[in-house]
């Protein structure tokens, strides 16, 4: 049985970091692009960053470029998400997704819209504030 497990999440002042780690167990991780996603009260589930199977192409919606970071460590099943310079606007439920449905249009690898992805996590509450 696949399980995609969050951790890392809690309450940060504006300008703070968190590192977010995502755990998947009963699947072979480095087949899988792994991605991070939000979702704020009242708005719509975005993705915030994927990152390809072997780790090499990656993939950060604007509002978080230069901020967050995303990394995997597939002998750890794990996949990571560094958030620095945490903004109000970063305040979202965080979900980990396996197996997310991603491009590669020449140099630019970015995922399918709308997100797609076989195995959901149940999300890690992240709370930044002013």
């Amino acid at each position: 049985q696949v399980q995609v497990v969050e951790s890392g999440g809690g309450l940060v002042q504006a300008g703070g970091s968190l590192r977010l780690s995502c755990t998947a167990s009963g699947l072979s991780i480095d087949h899988y692009a792994m991605g991070w996603f939000r979702q704020a009260k009242g708005k719509e589930r975005e993705v915030v960053s994927c990152i390809s199977g072997s780790g090499r192409l990656t993939f950060y919606a604007d509002s978080v470029k230069g901020r967050f970071t995303i990394s995997r460590d597939n002998a750890e099943k794990t996949v990571y998400l560094q958030m620095d310079i945490l903004q109000p606007d970063d305040t979202a439920m965080y979900y980990c997704a396996a197996g997310v449905k991603t491009e590669l249009a020449g140099m630019t690898y970015y995922p399918v819209r709308p997100a797609t992805a076989d195995y959901w996590g149940q999300g890690t509450q992240v709370t930044v504030s002013s």
